[in-house]
């Protein structure tokens, strides 16, 4: 019933914060002494509850989800296919899908559309949020989806004592990429790899995303030349390779709007995806205006056609201010798969609490806006099902 399920669900709220109090005592009074078993138990803890909620959520509805995408069991089974879809790959992101599922699920549900990809993001670091996430990937395995995962290579996050070759925190940004190619923190990568080859799905994987924006990411040209990109990049994947990690789908993802595609592409061996991002600020800021889908992604489309691989959006969204949303996305979704074909995924960007470009939170959600969800469904229904 709805109420033993509110029951069961505030338990288990009382039970994270409780599990939360423990881990802040345990952290403060044994310091490094809770790497090892006790900080896997409280890992393996948080995954129950975490695996637990999802469950919960997925048992109340009518029909199972992973019936929805028993079409894409053979994309799953075969990697080949996912390099070359015959149908546009849709996913989105929620920015608390750490914490469940359900908010990717609710904007399933507004969209009248079961999404093949599901997107989450992971730092490079010695903290235990930073080890590789298998408790997420196992659950979207477990959804019927397939994991994308943006692994950002933040350098200074990463423990002296466990990694005695490096350079100081304030040094480490600086030539970063060339240390990564080194070997510097290969002990951090191949058990990242050792994880991920664990899993019986296949693994989109965006390393060092905009590797060409000069003033967002410590790991840019600001810091590293093109050629230190490219030889951490091909590193990266050699180590996974070397781990049987053969299951993994490799996306290469520059800024569109900064250009050095060719300077910073680690090669056709390396590469699977193509990313790119689409994101309409509007007028939220003084370097921002109202960009359609066509200037954001058409100025350098062709570019990114040239490396003859398919192309991903991994960040589609748009912001309400400026302009209006719903004529954004029906024009965007309009000109796929016709005009950009070479585009075979798109994930949405909904983030409900954007901190990380102005000093503003900005809202990307879309699912309580009738009108904008309207068009994007009118638009996706008019795309071919090739499965």
């Amino acid at each position: 019933t709805i109420m033993k399920i509110i029951s069961f669900r505030i338990t288990l709220t009382v039970i994270a914060l409780i599990l939360a109090s423990l881990l802040t005592i345990a952290f403060s009074f044994l310091g490094d002494k809770t790497k090892g078993p006790i900080s896997d138990f409280f890992s393996a803890t948080g995954a129950w509850i975490n695996n637990t909620e999802n469950k919960l959520i997925l048992q109340t509805r009518k029909n199972k989800r992973s019936d929805k995408l028993t079409w894409l069991k053979s994309y799953k089974s075969n990697i080949k296919l996912l390099k070359n879809p015959s149908i546009v790959l849709l996913g989105a992101y929620d920015n608390q899908i750490s914490e469940s599922f359900e908010g990717i699920i609710n904007l399933e549900d507004s969209l009248q559309n079961t999404l093949p990809l599901i997107h989450i993001y992971a730092a490079w670091g010695s903290k235990i949020e930073q080890k590789f996430p298998k408790t997420q990937v196992e659950a979207i395995n477990a959804l019927g989806s397939i994991a994308v995962i943006t692994w950002e290579p933040w350098l200074t996050d990463f423990s002296a004592d466990e990694f005695p070759n490096l350079r100081k925190v304030e040094q480490r940004d600086k030539g970063g990429l060339k240390d990564v190619a080194n070997g510097v923190y290969d002990k951090y990568i191949i058990a990242w790899a050792k994880e991920a080859a664990k899993i019986n799905s296949p693994i989109f994987l965006r390393v060092g995303h905009e590797m060409n924006d000069p003033y967002r990411y410590p790991w840019g040209p600001q810091n590293n030349e093109p050629k230190d990109f490219i030889a951490a990049f091909k590193h990266v994947h050699d180590l996974f390779l070397k781990c049987s990690a053969i299951n993994i789908i490799w996306v290469w993802s520059p800024h569109p709007a900064y250009g050095l595609f060719k300077e910073f592409y680690p090669g056709n061996d390396y590469v699977d995806y193509v990313g790119t991002s689409a994101l309409n600020y509007g007028s939220v800021a003084s370097w921002s205006k109202w960009w359609s889908f066509d200037e954001l992604v058409g100025k350098s489309y062709d570019d990114l056609c040239e490396f003859k691989k398919p192309l991903i959006l991994t960040e589609f969204g748009c912001l309400a201010v400026g302009g209006k949303r719903s004529v954004w996305f029906k024009d965007a979704l309009n000109s796929l798969p016709n005009k950009y074909s070479n585009i075979k995924s798109v994930v949405f960007f909904h983030y409900s609490e954007d901190k990380t470009v102005t000093q503003q939170t900005l809202n990307w959600y879309i699912i309580k806006e009738k009108e904008t969800m309207a068009a994007i469904k009118n638009e996706i229904k008019k795309w071919p099902k090739k499965y």
